[in-house]
Order: C-alpha cells, then structure tokens, then sequence
C-alpha cells in the first residue's frame, strides 16, 4: 500500500507544470474532447509507466540489494534536483487525422519517454519492487494531475503556485533519497 500512496503523491506533485501538462493544455484547446484526451492520456501513461515500471523491477533482481538502494537514493536526489528545473511546452504537432484518442496517446507516450515520472517510476519500481502497485500508482498520479488541466483549462492556468509545487516535490524527492541511503548506509554497517 505504501507503494501505491508514494507512486501517486510523488507523480501527482512532479508533474505540476511538466511539459506533459502543458500538453495536456495544449490538446484541451485545439480539441474541446475531454473525455478522449483523458482517455488517451491514461492508456499512454499506462503503457510507458509498464515498460518503466518493468525496467525498474528487472534492475531489482540484476543488482545486489545494496547497490541498488544506493542507487535508487541517488536517482531520488538527482530527480530532486531535476524537479528545480522548469519545463518549456512541447513543440510536437498532433496529427488531427488519426482522431482525438490517438493523437493525444501517442502525443502522450512519446513526450514522456524519458520524462521525470518516467525516471520516478523506474526508481519507484527498484526501490519498491512493487510492479503493479508502482504502476497504477504513477498513471492515477499523472491523471490526478491532468484530468483538472483538461477538464477545467485555462480556468485554472495561473492559479496554481506552479514553482512552489515544484520545489516541495524536491524536497520530497530529496527525502525519501536521504531516507533511502541512510537505511543503505545502515545495513552495510549491520
């Protein structure tokens, strides 16, 4: 459960002001069509948070315990530190031919290869070894984070402390690294 609750607090919070939510913007505009938007973005969430959550679990059982915690709590500082910086909006044209749904699922998927909730969830997966739990937990986080941009838009654009966000999902991140080497750094000296 624990898994779960951090997956979605974590990717709810880093993607406050991500280029995926200014997409999410985007595809609201030029379409008008929540609910395919909405579905699009939850069926590219879910296949790239797989393919992530299934290279974190796999790097589980390819390194030693040690040296993976120590290298999930430094990919957790170094995604502290990457939460710093802002976001500029995509520059990918949605094809208007293939349809509402699947210009905003490929849109989708292919913004967020390599983005910070990708990487979170990579290190999630390692440091959980929670497939399914990760997995859910980072796409219910993207779409905590999405669906209002899409359902609400430019309503809601300028209210929200965007940089305040960001800067408490990086001390959050720093944390649960510390937190993650000094449990580490005690069972190398147990």
């Amino acid at each position: 459960m624990e898994s779960l609750l951090v997956s979605i607090g974590l990717v709810a919070l880093a993607e406050i002001g991500d280029k995926t939510q200014l997409l999410s913007l985007a595809l609201a505009a030029k379409y008008r069509r929540p609910l395919p938007i909405i579905a699009g973005i939850a069926v590219a969430t879910l296949l790239n948070h797989a393919l992530a959550g299934a290279l974190g679990t796999w790097l589980t059982g390819l390194l030693g315990a040690s040296l993976l915690q120590v290298l999930v709590g430094l990919s957790f500082l170094a995604m502290a530190g990457w939460m710093l910086v802002p976001d500029k909006p995509s520059t990918l044209e949605q094809p208007a031919r293939f349809g509402v749904f699947l210009a905003t699922t490929v849109a989708f998927f292919l913004v967020e290869m390599g983005d910070k909730t990708q990487i979170a969830t990579i290190a999630l997966a390692a440091r959980y070894d929670a497939f399914y739990q990760v997995v859910a937990g980072t796409t219910l986080g993207m779409l905590a984070a999405n669906v209002p941009v899409v359902l609400l838009g430019e309503r809601i654009v300028g209210r929200v402390p965007v940089r305040t966000v960001q800067r408490c999902t990086a001390v959050l991140f720093a944390l649960l690294g510390a937190a993650v080497l000094y449990q580490a750094w005690s069972s190398a000296r147990a």
